[in-house]
């Protein structure tokens, strides 16, 4: 008997994606589908890198990124003999929907899961991915490999369910391909790569249906590589017709597309009908795949070349009792399907899981259980025994299946050499999961050893320039992109004189393009605050990369930089006319909007980001900031807490939310939610929640020395000194006439306002920063800022004297509009430091410091903790050298 009478319907389709799905159910011919939309939830749900469907469906089911789950590829070196085998249950680490649910009691069905050969002892059923593969002809005896199915007791009933695709007619073909009689089917092979998809999808079919239909169970698993093998077949001749392919091949194959949704709507339909109104129902695709404009010609000549043809963003269907009717959902991610299913089921999420439950699809969201790991729960969870080894012959006709996809080249006959080859491919994969999950310092580890015994591939080179850049060592990153300008070098006069002729590819273009590196410069040049330079190299890039998106991309945001709002703002435009889904550049296009103060469309694309890439925390908090400007605080603020809980180091989300508690949600005229005295308390605690988190949350607490330039900066950084601390100095410049001890100063600091970077480096010393610079400080860090204050007209003079003594000005010329301007910057810090509650100053009067400099450094002494030794502080103080008196 089934545990419990709540159940769970989990359905894949591998590639499944919304631009294809929307026309058909608009024009009626997705009826199941459309039925399913309309009584749930649904939305983009976003994939992982890298974009490979073992590794996908296994983060499907675990709720944890590749490099915890163990999937890492196609292949992997076998243990148990000196060859490959085809990844399996075995690869997997980490325990799926169904091992969990096998420890608390429940039964499931799982059907094609890939990989889930050989099939677990589960407590329900399980049919492994090699289940439908026809690898002979009908004439011949169709056995399944042994762990095929499990219980063995129904393997011969199961078995008997599948489909040879020797048994299709043309009345099966002929709904896909109207025109089949006019293709020569002896010299085109395409019908018959149709048809072992077709079958393969049927036979899927007849397994899951049966297994729903006649046992017990409370999880069934059911995943269909149809729309996939479909697609990567025949989507080159979906509507439109792309350049030049020709009308025959198009009009013959044109409606195999169209047709393997319809037929996946058809099988959905036969699952309608099979549950009941209590069983809730989870549609997903691992990625999505290009349909449009977008449309891959030719394919890179690398590993895996087929992924490049997948789009980020799948599909995601829920229904069921309790969940939302007819909305959409946003922010969804592989990840969370796991943790959403065991949630469904009242059971803990584990703390170690990557992914979250989805709250926002339930119409009363009930309270998350958490455990620490499902990993450290004893107990039969169904899982094989670590020391299990695969069939070699199985393992064969595995490879043999991926090599005939086009997912892997054929294993070199070198054994080692093959064994390598996975290696090296399953440490690259494992190093792109790390960048997907912002580990880039993991996947450096990664790429280094593997660049260390491939120095020639660009592959490796290129992604530690990623690496690199995302990190800001960008001299590193730059020597990773002149070694990948060499290596493609040698790799185009390898690939021109080789002779392996199974994919037409351009040595041109394959495996990257010099430009692609240009554009590499360009972002770093654009993470640097450099624009104009970045500029330069943009435009100078041809008419065949203007199409690419991300030329307009990084131009767009050169000009954001240069606070050109209009011209950022047609570029953005530009990329998304290329691509309508690139998150980034509606993120960009949303800022260019906001800075003009067209806050409702700003508000649009922002909106639009963050439903494609929900972790995306620059986009909530300019949402933030837009709904702020139009008046909804609530909004606002909300949307600064997404940002706050996404990045944590945004301190300036904090200040916008400190500044909507107190002086705006805090009004009972703007909240007709709750009563004026549960405002009052509420609000008072949110405020010193941020205030505390501010402290809390920040990177460190940076000790700043500020004030006007010669208003005694340089003498309170001496003080410090000589008190005890370390001073951040490239003591680059030299003491001199006007400050015999020295300036204290680091190059980097002067650049602030354009790269702010240097920061990061300070630690626990003293940095000189003068105030025009303040407002540039990231909010990411704390600060004690010792703000020394200066008579202006004795501040104007000395500045007068320096000039002089430079030889930059004569003497007695004195430039007009100083004091507004050092009057208007005074007021602008004051202001900066009032809104921005990571800013704690303390003001020093010079004129203090040098009648009474022991006083002064006690009250500094105490500012910054008391870990100062005063009276060298005070000794340092030199009253000759106040020379410019009023």
């Amino acid at each position: 008997m089934s545990k419990k009478n709540k159940k769970v319907l989990l359905i894949g389709w591998d590639a499944a994606d919304w631009q294809v799905i929307h026309p058909l159910m608009d024009a009626g011919k997705m009826p199941a589908m459309e039925r399913l939309v309309n009584n749930g939830v649904m939305g983009n749900i976003s994939t992982l890198e890298p974009v490979l469907s073992p590794m996908l469906w296994s983060s499907i089911t675990t709720g944890k990124y590749a490099f915890k789950h163990g999937v890492h590829g196609f292949t992997e070196p076998d243990p148990n003999s000196e060859s490959i085998r085809p990844v399996s249950s075995l690869s997997r680490k980490a325990k799926g929907i169904w091992n969990i649910l096998n420890q608390n009691g429940y039964k499931s069905n799982v059907i094609s899961w890939w990989p889930s050969h050989p099939a677990e002892p589960i407590n329900g059923v399980m049919v492994s991915n090699f289940y439908q593969r026809a690898n002979k002809s009908i004439d011949k005896a169709w056995e399944m490999a042994k762990g095929t199915v499990h219980p063995e007791s129904l393997a011969e009933t199961i078995a008997a369910l599948r489909v040879h695709p020797q048994e299709l007619t043309e009345a099966h073909v002929k709904p896909f391909i109207p025109r089949l009689a006019e293709i020569n089917q002896e010299e085109d092979k395409r019908v018959e790569m149709f048809c072992k998809i077709l079958a393969d999808t049927a036979s899927v079919h007849s397994a899951g249906t049966w297994c729903v239909e006649n046992t017990e169970w409370d999880f069934s698993a059911i995943y269909f590589d149809g729309i996939d093998h479909f697609s990567h077949g025949f989507m080159k001749y979906h509507p439109p017709q792309l350049p030049g392919l020709p009308d025959t091949h198009f009009e013959l194959y044109k409606d195999i597309i169209n047709g393997a949704y319809i037929f996946h709507d058809m099988i959905l339909e036969r699952y309608l009908q099979l549950i009941d109104d209590d069983t809730y129902i989870i549609l997903v695709s691992d990625h999505g795949f290009h349909s449009d404009h977008l449309r891959l010609t030719s394919l890179p000549h690398e590993p895996a070349a087929p992924a490049f043809e997948h789009r980020r963003y799948g599909i995601f269907c829920m229904s069921g009792p309790g969940i939302k009717k007819d909305e959409t959902l946003t922010g969804v991610s592989l990840l969370d399907i796991a943790p959403t299913v065991l949630h469904l089921f009242g059971l803990p999420i584990g703390e170690d899981m990557d992914g979250k439950v989805l709250v926002n699809a339930f119409e009363e969201p009930q309270k998350i259980k958490l455990i620490d790991s499902w990993e450290n729960v004893a107990g039969n969870s169904g899982m094989h025994p670590k020391e299990m080894a695969e069939s070699s012959a199985d393992a064969k006709n595995a490879i043999d299946q991926l090599v005939e996809l086009g997912y892997i080249d054929r294993p070199d006959e070198n054994a080692e050499k093959a064994r390598n080859n996975a290696y090296q491919e399953n440490r690259y994969n494992l190093a792109q999961a790390y960048i997907g999950a912002n580990k880039h310092q993991e996947a450096i580890d990664v790429l280094l050893e593997l660049h260390q015994k491939s120095p020639d591939s660009s592959r490796f080179t290129l992604k530690l320039s990623d690496c690199y850049a995302e990190l800001n060592r960008n001299k590193e990153a730059r020597e990773m992109i002149q070694l990948s300008k060499e290596n493609i070098t040698k790799e185009r006069e390898a690939l021109k004189n080789s002779k392996n002729k199974r994919r037409k590819v351009n040595p041109e273009n394959i495996p990257t393009d010099f430009k692609i590196l240009d554009l590499k410069e360009a972002k770093i040049l654009i993470d640097e605050n450099k624009p104009k330079e970045a500029l330069e190299i943009l435009t100078k890039l041809d008419v065949s990369v203007s199409k690419a998106p991300n030329l307009h991309l990084h131009i767009g945001r050169c000009y954001i930089l240069l606070k050109k709002w209009k011209k950022a703002e047609e570029h953005f435009k530009t990329s998304l006319n290329i691509d309508p889904h690139k998150a980034t550049a509606l993120h960009g296009l949303g800022t260019a909007l906001l800075r003009q103060n067209k806050y409702e469309e700003a508000i649009e694309n922002f909106l639009l980001a963050i439903e494609h890439i929900y972790n995306f925390p620059f986009a909530h908090y300019h949402l933030g900031e837009a709904l702020f400007y139009i008046k909804e605080y609530e909004a606002a603020a909300n949307a600064f807490e997404v940002c706050l809980s996404q990045n944590p180091a945004i301190g300036k989300a904090r200040n916008w939310l400190i500044e909507i508690y107190t002086n705006h949600i805090q009004k009972p005229e703007n909240s007709a939610m709750i009563e004026k005295v549960e405002i009052e308390n509420n609000i008072e605690e949110k405020i010193e929640e941020q205030k505390e988190a501010i402290k809390r949350k920040a990177l460190g607490t940076i000790t700043v020395v500020s004030g006007l330039p010669r208003s005694g900066t340089s003498m309170m950084m001496q003080m410090l000194e000589q008190g005890g601390m370390d001073i951040f100095t490239d003591k680059k410049r030299e003491a001199d006439e006007s400050n015999p001890k020295g300036y204290y100063e680091h190059e980097a600091v002067k650049g602030t306002m354009k790269n702010n970077k240097w920061v990061n480096e300070v630690g626990d010393k003293a940095v000189k920063v003068i105030s025009q610079l303040l407002p540039s400080l990231p909010a990411r860090y704390n600060y004690k800022i010792i703000f020394m204050e200066r008579e202006l007209n004795e501040v104007i003079d000395s500045q007068h004297k320096m000039l002089t003594r430079d030889g930059k000005i004569k003497e007695g010329e004195y430039r007009t509009g100083l004091e507004i301007a050092f009057k208007n910057n005074l007021d602008k810090v004051n202001f900066w430091a009032t809104k921005n509650h990571h800013v704690e100053i303390l003001k020093i009067p010079y004129t203090a410091v040098i009648e009474d400099p022991k006083t002064q450094a006690e009250k500094i002494n105490e500012f910054l903790g008391n870990k100062l030794d005063t009276n060298k502080m005070a000794a340092v103080v030199d009253a000759k050298l106040y020379r410019s008196k009023v």
